[in-house]
């Protein structure tokens, strides 16, 4: 006979095992959310702030580390702050099922706990894949390559830079991982957690392989996502194995829940659970939608878009020659989002500035981020489509600079196209 979680009777390494794996996924849960339930920001808004109080504290004095951590989760999901709530989690865990086991020794099952605790990681999966799936279906993960990006030296790019050039470069490869993952709703419902899991495996451990090898820092939660989903698939997995090395027949039996007597309660249950689900594709969709009109591919962009190679740079009446050790001399200006922009100059060093576009005067009103002293204000004109002259101020210098634009369109990584046909290979 099989051995699965939900017999009546289990060994102690399993009643052992159980308790360090609820206190320690429930703990990640409760902490490391990541928006995957709805409103659940909102409802840990206060232990959050505590959190963020907690935590340094534990940096500090527990670990001694050489710097204290200011630094909370951000676009990075593996900071200092991270790392130590693994940390916290671990001792907590360790601790926590010490003294469980101590108090409750004597307990056949925790059948029901593992019910319950499924549910959670259900749903953390599931809703969390689906939210990252439909950023890549809508294509707002990924953007496109822009002129910054296409401009900037193939070797300069990081690891991450260069994985988020690929990606986004492909719509149909965006729409292919996205439908993987927004299978993951698949485990909201017990008779296809299984397959569901199997299919989640299988997208989470290529995200965790990504963030590891290309040094994208959400490593921390796309390892939890792909344990927990074989923590969903440990009960089949002597199934599974039977059934795809040694060809015998089996069956995947669904997990049973709990029973509830009271019928108000089931009704409540039940309806909770597609309230949920409901709000999560159905307004998560709304949402992304529209934020893609505002960031992602769909939105608009300026009327200067493009990437300017300059062709003459004057300086008070002088025409500066192009020489590579000149840090005064513009080599390209980029112009890709609405209100920034960015000078490479002929030394190979780059600036970010502010950016404000007056259409109707055509006016170009660039600040340095980093020096908000060094402003300029220059006039456009477009000589034709593909070429700009620009004329103004820059550090008390009169300058007229002259600058040919180029598109996406302009690249050969945009403009190449798929074909069926190729005699051969076309690898530049």
């Amino acid at each position: 006979m099989e051995t699965t979680l939900t017999h009546e009777s289990w060994t102690s390494v399993q009643k052992i095992a159980f308790r360090f794996a609820f206190l320690a996924i429930g703990l990640f849960i409760l902490i490391e959310n990541n928006g995957a339930y709805p409103f659940y920001d909102v409802i840990m808004a206060y232990p959050g702030e505590l959190l963020h109080i907690f935590i340094p504290w534990v940096g500090k004095n527990i670990l001694h580390l050489s710097y204290d951590i200011t630094v909370f989760t951000n676009g990075s999901g593996d900071t200092t702050y991270d790392y130590v709530i693994l940390f916290v989690i671990l001792c907590l865990s360790v601790t926590g099922t010490i003294i469980w086991s101590l108090l409750d020794r004597n307990r056949n099952n925790y059948s029901k706990l593992y019910y319950w605790l499924t549910v959670a990681v259900r749903f953390y999966v599931g809703l969390m894949l689906f939210n990252y799936g439909m950023y890549k279906v809508i294509k707002m993960q990924f953007p496109f390559p822009g002129v910054g990006r296409l401009m900037q030296p193939y070797g300069n790019s990081s690891p991450m830079g260069l994985a988020w050039t690929f990606l986004g470069f492909s719509k149909g490869y965006n729409l292919f991982m996205g439908l993987a993952e927004v299978a993951a709703l698949m485990l909201l419902f017990r008779r296809t957690v299984t397959v569901g899991a199997i299919i989640t495996l299988m997208t989470t451990a290529n995200v965790m392989a990504v963030n590891y090898f290309y040094d994208v820092p959400v490593k921390i939660v796309s390892t939890s996502l792909v344990v927990m989903t074989l923590f969903l698939l440990l009960p089949d997995l002597k199934r599974l194995f039977k059934f795809f090395l040694t060809g015998e027949a089996v069956s995947l039996p669904v997990m049973p829940a709990p029973a509830i007597r009271k019928k108000w309660l089931k009704i409540t249950g039940y309806s909770l659970k597609y309230v949920v689900i409901a709000y999560a594709v159905v307004v998560g969709s709304i949402e992304l939608v529209s934020a893609s009109r505002e960031y992602g591919d769909a939105a608009p962009k300026t009327p200067l878009y493009g990437a300017y190679f300059v062709k003459s740079f004057v300086v008070n009446h002088d025409t500066l020659p192009p020489l590579t050790t000149d840090s005064t001399y513009w080599k390209h200006l980029i112009i890709q989002w609405g209100e920034y922009a960015q000078i490479r100059f002929l030394n190979d060093s780059t600036r970010g500035y502010s950016m404000k576009i007056d259409t109707v005067a055509r006016t170009l009103y660039l600040k340095q981020r980093l020096d908000t002293t060094n402003k300029s204000l220059l006039a456009y004109q477009m000589v034709d489509e593909k070429n700009m002259l620009l004329k103004g101020t820059i550090k008390n210098d009169s300058v007229s600079i002259l600058l040919k634009r180029k598109t996406e369109n302009d690249f050969l990584l945009m403009k190449r196209g798929f074909r069926w046909i190729n005699e051969y290979p076309y690898n530049r």
